[in-house]
């Protein structure tokens, strides 16, 4: 205006305008959006589902919980192989060609499955239990060969394991000091011990939970939880809460792309597959949002607005014919 030499009456004059009140339209979008939040909270409220422990899998599902920890020892569960930024495996990692963030940042959270989840626990329950001990001992100093005996022997054997007054027992056999370690193992589970033992991490507030979560991960208990909640990948988890309440619908985008090829595949299109699937969500996520950033520029795409005119609805006072105009 000041370089046109205008005031500002003299700048708009011509331009048609509608009283708004800001203050008012705040009040009600907060007082509106308020009564419903209360109504809504008040009917479905939020699922308050109690967490999942490694007691309540011990609890619930001991030969599984058995059955994971012989395989800690095997080394051939998810957990042991999964790679970055756990250990050096390589299971788990997701790459596209040579994009492999998951590796450029190595391992930064060092877990060793077998020692972390069933060695050291053991240790610090065989004090004062001579028979544990003794079965640690015996294993520490067997040679490889002989434990991986034991472990196929052991493995086998849990097949047909039956379970007896929350003991998990199984056919005579070969199993080396096995039986002993998963037994007494399975108690500290029981009796919560285990829950505490595998989030130590030596700072004062103890809410680590990765190895917990990995543990358990190892297992088919908590991928039976989720699967009966609905929130696993191919039951567009993503945006699901617990039970049968409405969770972040917000989240479909995301969710959406784990139910489509080639992230449904195993042979997949230009590198991406079910392998791959979560990295490759990520990387189609951000061309997108990058895309959303440069519609004003793209021809026909910034036109829409003005093919569809919702924005008149919504400012329909402004754009009433005022009464009394001269038509021509």
């Amino acid at each position: 205006m000041k370089s046109m030499g205008a005031t500002q009456e003299e700048y708009y004059r011509g331009v048609r305008m509608v009283p708004y009140d800001l203050v008012k339209e705040i009040f009600i979008a907060l007082a509106g959006v308020g009564v419903i939040t209360l109504l809504v909270a008040l009917i479905l409220s939020s699922p308050d589902v109690a967490p999942v422990t490694i007691a309540a899998w011990a609890h619930g599902d001991p030969v599984d919980f058995v059955t994971t920890a012989t395989n800690e020892l095997a080394g051939s569960t998810i957990s042991a192989a999964y790679g970055n930024p756990y250990n050096s495996g390589s299971g788990s990692m997701q790459h596209w060609g040579p994009i492999a963030p998951q590796s450029w940042f190595g391992t930064r959270i060092p877990v060793d499955s077998a020692n972390a989840f069933v060695i050291q626990p053991l240790q610090r329950a065989s004090v004062g239990n001579s028979a544990l001990a003794s079965a640690l001992d015996t294993w520490q100093k067997a040679t490889g060969d002989q434990q991986t005996k034991w472990l196929d022997a052991y493995t086998k054997a849990l097949a047909g394991a039956k379970v007896t007054d929350g003991k998990v027992t199984v056919a005579d056999g070969d199993y080396g000091p096995l039986p002993v370690m998963m037994s007494n193992l399975l108690g500290v589970a029981q009796a919560g011990g285990l829950d505490g033992l595998l989030v130590i991490n030596g700072r004062f507030y103890q809410t680590d939970y990765t190895q917990p979560l990995l543990f358990m991960g190892d297992g088919t208990y908590l991928s039976g939880l989720a699967g009966q909640a609905h929130l696993t990948a191919s039951q567009w988890g993503m945006m699901n809460e617990t039970g049968s309440y409405p969770g972040q619908t917000w989240l479909w985008l995301y969710t959406m792309w784990y139910q489509l090829p080639p992230f449904t595949s195993t042979t997949g299109f230009l590198g991406f597959n079910s392998s791959n699937a979560d990295f490759g969500i990520i990387i189609l996520m951000t061309l997108l949002t990058g895309a959303l950033a440069v519609v004003p520029f793209i021809p026909g795409l910034r036109d829409i607005p003005r093919w569809v005119p919702i924005h008149r609805l919504i400012w329909r006072r402004y754009y009433a014919p005022r009464k009394g105009a001269v038509r021509s």
